[in-house]
């Protein structure tokens, strides 16, 4: 009996847009570097882009491909409530297209070994789980934490207070990466007592027996009293004789305070590594919550009327990088909000990259960014990762659609972009590495080492060609885009000819500057006639 494959099915599942790969372009106004390096580990080549992270994600996806280590997004939750900072109240079937097409590039970006990280509330996290589960596949699911964004119940809730979100947690590849530890908490090294003043400091005591089955493992325990012990029934002892001796000798089995009690092994703090495995509870005290996080924002902004009302804490953020990345790896946030993400990376000595197209990114994010590497941030992480400032990051916007109309309805190239900004979208586009060279005037781009890109808006002679093809040369190939040329495209073998715009007409969605996660700006999706009514559904994939 042959399985059936489940998945699941919305309105407008089929419809996939088809965003254009915009260049990005600096604004060096809005970049910014500290004085002086603070550390020889700085970096200042990070990234915000402000604009539609859709589109901006498609900029980044030829050069960032499996680059990425650890994403983070804490997506609009389609709850319904007109936030301040942008629509969260999507049809449902809009929501998950739009989500789908924005998880299929991150998937790309990441690196073999990358982990994705999703924040969400109830309303979709379950529908969410499956969107995943088709885009990076269920073997990649690793957990659905619980993290505690309120450690207070909301009394005005109409049937039950929401205490938590859901944060989704997949990898890349399971089987070609291993999650961090988190160390222990003051907390969890509190546990650790010394009531007999031993000279190796704090211990707990551990159980001496276990479940399996061990044959050595059967024998009678006689205690410093004279009573005597045998493993729990159903258990063993986990060591034999000889070690347990050795371990008697070395002083590290209690027999607790009196004496009396049952043998336990004996833990010493500074003899454990100071890593745990994460679980699924991660609680407010530990993580942080939306309240502590909004007291950091409301300390660096004077408007704190103006301040996010659910923005995530430094602290959850650390763990999260910390997990799933080193220093000097990348992190990348599509949604940035109010830019947490982006400060945590910087502090913890990870590259970033951070998308957002609200207002805020000018007025919370890029001030934010800006006291965190003028040291002036001494909030969130700040003191518990020793941070001291530094380093600097590079302010970009989305280049306008590379094709426009003219007058008449026909697509032209749009009259902002000049030569080299042509020359680099035509290279995205096309595939190559945008590399002009200094010395040869028709080497816009590579693709290999002998394959090469020439973008030019002229119409090119027959006369132009063969010069061209000349220079060339044997063993090389170059790839033509101009307006027109005079000759079969096939004339000469070591160039290949393409006409601009018609070269490249069929492959996007041109002049549309908006993908966002808001209702307003979203054409009507048209129903099915046959069935207006029909809801979401997990159905047979026939």
């Amino acid at each position: 009996m042959s399985k059936t494959k489940l998945e699941l099915t919305w309105i407008g599942k089929d419809k996939r847009p088809k965003p254009e790969p915009r260049i990005l372009l600096e604004d060096p106004s809005n970049s910014y570097h500290a004085k002086h390096k603070v550390t020889d580990d700085d970096i200042f080549d990070n990234k915000l882009i402000f604009g539609d992270n859709l589109l901006a994600l498609k900029a980044l996806e030829q050069d960032y491909a499996g680059k990425v280590k650890c994403v983070f997004i804490d997506p609009p939750y389609n709850t319904g409530s007109a936030f301040e900072h942008y629509e969260d109240g999507l049809e449902h079937s809009i929501w998950l297209s739009l989500i789908r097409e924005r998880l299929e590039v991150i998937r790309s970006l990441l690196k073999e070994d990358g982990w994705l990280w999703v924040t969400i509330d109830d309303n979709e996290a379950h529908y969410l789980k499956v969107l995943c589960d088709e885009v990076f596949g269920r073997a990649n699911f690793v957990a659905d934490i619980s993290w505690q964004k309120a450690y207070t119940s909301n009394q005005t809730a109409r049937h039950v207070s929401s205490t938590n979100d859901h944060i989704l947690l997949y990898a890349k590849n399971q089987m070609a990466t291993r999650l961090g530890k988190l160390p222990r908490t003051v907390e969890q090294k509190a546990k650790f007592k010394n009531p007999d003043s031993d000279p190796r400091g704090p211990w707990k005591s551990e159980n001496l027996s276990a479940g399996k089955f061990y044959s050595a493992g059967q024998y009678e325990i006689t205690g410093p009293t004279g009573k005597k012990f045998l493993p729990p029934k159903n258990r063993y002892w986990r060591c034999n004789l000889e070690q347990f001796n050795e371990w008697l000798n070395d002083g590290r089995i209690t027999f607790g305070l009196k004496g009396d009690g049952r043998p336990m092994l004996k833990k010493y703090l500074n003899e454990m590594k100071d890593e745990l495995t994460p679980n699924t509870w991660w609680n407010h005290e530990d993580f942080g919550s939306n309240k502590i996080a909004s007291t950091h924002l409301k300390s660096m902004f004077s408007d704190e009327d103006n301040v996010f009302a659910t923005p995530k804490p430094e602290q959850l953020l650390e763990k999260i990088i910390s997990l799933s990345s080193e220093p000097g790896d990348l992190v990348l946030d599509s949604f940035a909000g109010s830019g947490t993400t982006g400060a945590v990376a910087h502090k913890m000595g990870r590259k970033w990259i951070m998308v957002e197209l609200g207002e805020h990114c000018d007025t919370h994010i890029v001030p934010r960014l800006q006291m965190v590497i003028d040291g002036e941030d001494d909030g969130g992480v700040s003191e518990s990762v020793d941070w001291k400032g530094g380093g600097g990051f590079r302010y970009y916007t989305l280049a306008p659609s590379l094709l426009e109309k003219d007058r008449w309805g026909n697509w032209v190239v749009n009259q902002q972009y000049n030569p080299a900004m042509l020359a680099e979208a035509i290279c995205k586009l096309e595939g190559f590495e945008y590399d002009p060279s200094d010395s040869v005037w028709w080497q816009h781009g590579r693709s290999t080492e002998t394959d090469f890109i020439y973008v030019t808006t002229q119409n090119l002679s027959v006369e132009q060609l063969e010069a061209l093809s000349e220079e060339v040369g044997e063993g090389r190939s170059l790839l033509v885009c101009c307006s027109a040329f005079r000759c079969k495209a096939d004339r000469f073998e070591n160039l290949t000819l393409k006409k601009i715009p018609k070269m490249v007409l069929s492959r996007c969605e041109w002049g549309r500057d908006d993908y966002s996660l808001n209702v307003k700006s979203l054409p009507q999706m048209e129903l099915p006639e046959e069935d207006p009514e029909q809801e979401d559904f997990f159905g047979d994939d026939k």
